[in-house]
């Protein structure tokens, strides 16, 4: 093979890989990074089908293909933030539908043990101090003695600054110990779901049960569905590791990753429209019915967006 071919044969792939991607009417973030990427690599293709002087057909190619790599990468930095809003709102929903068994398994490893809190809980003291000390469980009958907590002045946004970092906290270990074959994010379902569950159940057995749905119900909708999502990213992960067909591990891992990101993007997302409410809202003044109504809503806001947001639109959200 002369010198041409050879070089045509090695870049191939990643010319036609930067045009299948130039074709796409919309982009993901993970397309715009592997873009760029591409982009860096067709002009070094140039640079050294111009110094080989491999002919003016392929240099002509490659000039047409960066130039034109060029202005969608730059087109789209300038449209960030609607990407960023499409991201949210179309792909993370058709990633939640796409990954379905994934996030149903989640939801069963975490609202199946919150359930069995719940009862437990509430039919046994016992089962209640087998999950948890005595001294939290009194802990939280204090803290949830108050039909209508209130806060100092200036105290909202620092305990919406909290909720975030203890939601993320939560999330993270929910999605990254998925790393051990999805071990992990099954321990921390399970476990999350059960004391969430048991600290519910016998609040409302020592008759604090109202107070607890009081300031729980704006926010519950987004934090306890953003802690499975992170959970389903992280069985998608173990999944990925375990589960390879063929691809070795690093490849399997790097094949599901626009995946995972998503499933990420829309549970940082879901934590912190939780955390804000928690923190600005929960707390507040405004009567239980109120809060109730308002509950409800989210939950409607939730379930709409999961199962109907990107519908409709073109550019599907690659498995």
């Amino acid at each position: 093979m002369s010198a041409r071919d050879i070089f045509i044969a090695k870049a191939q792939v990643r010319w036609d890989r930067l045009e299948a991607l130039l074709g796409r009417a919309n982009w993901t973030a993970p397309d715009w990074s592997e873009a760029s990427l591409l982009y860096r690599g067709v002009c070094a293709d140039l640079a050294r089908a111009q110094s080989l002087s491999l002919g003016d057909d392929v240099q002509r190619y490659l000039d047409q293909l960066a130039g034109r790599a060029h202005n969608a990468l730059y087109a789209s930095r300038a449209r960030t933030g609607s990407g960023l809003i499409a991201l949210v709102f179309r792909d993370v929903p058709r990633e939640i539908r796409t990954q379905w068994a994934f996030v149903l398994a989640a939801g069963l490893l975490f609202y199946g043990p919150m359930l069995l809190g719940a009862v437990g809980a509430f039919l046994d003291t016992n089962f209640a101090l087998a999950v948890l000390p005595e001294s939290q469980l009194q802990s939280m009958e204090s803290m949830y003695s108050n039909s209508a907590p209130t806060r100092g002045a200036g105290e909202d946004a620092t305990m919406a600054g909290f909720y975030v970092w203890n939601n993320v906290g939560i999330a993270f270990r929910c999605f990254a110990t998925g790393f051990f074959a999805g071990l992990g994010s099954i321990f921390y379902l399970v476990y999350n779901g059960l004391v969430l569950g048991t600290v519910a159940g016998h609040l409302t057995a020592v008759g604090r049960g109202l107070n607890l749905l009081n300031f729980t119900s704006g926010h519950s909708a987004w934090e306890l569905n953003g802690i499975v999502l992170a959970g389903a990213g992280g069985l998608r992960m173990g999944w990925a590791l375990v589960v390879t067909e063929g691809r070795t591990r690093a490849g399997s891992l790097q094949k599901a990753g626009p995946s995972l990101y998503r499933l990420v993007i829309g549970a940082s997302a879901m934590l912190f429209v939780a955390a804000l409410v928690e923190g600005f809202w929960s707390a507040g003044p405004m009567p239980p019915p109120v809060k109730y109504a308002f509950g409800v809503i989210q939950c409607v806001i939730v379930v709409v967006w999961w199962l109907f947001g990107g519908r409709g639109g073109a550019g599907q959200v690659r498995p």
